[in-house]
């Protein structure tokens, strides 16, 4: 038959949550970061391959898009 537990389930070492919570903001502002990128890189690409507007004008695009963006996500 199984034991029964009196204490924690955890066995292992205390939970750094100072720690836990700083690698979880660094996760989240790469994972916001990452996804401005994408979709101004796909913004950016619409721009050179479905119109005449050219290379230097989707570069253009995507630097303000990624600029304009990460000042409103702060």
């Amino acid at each position: 038959m199984a034991e029964e537990m009196s204490g924690p389930v955890e066995t292992g070492a205390e939970m750094d949550y100072s720690e836990h919570e700083k690698t979880y903001s660094i996760f989240l502002a790469g994972t916001k970061y990452g996804v401005i990128v994408l979709v101004a890189l796909m913004i950016a690409m619409a721009v050179f391959f479905f119109t005449s507007a050219g290379a230097i004008t989707s570069l253009l695009t995507f630097l303000v898009l990624c600029v304009g963006a990460s000042i409103l996500a702060r």
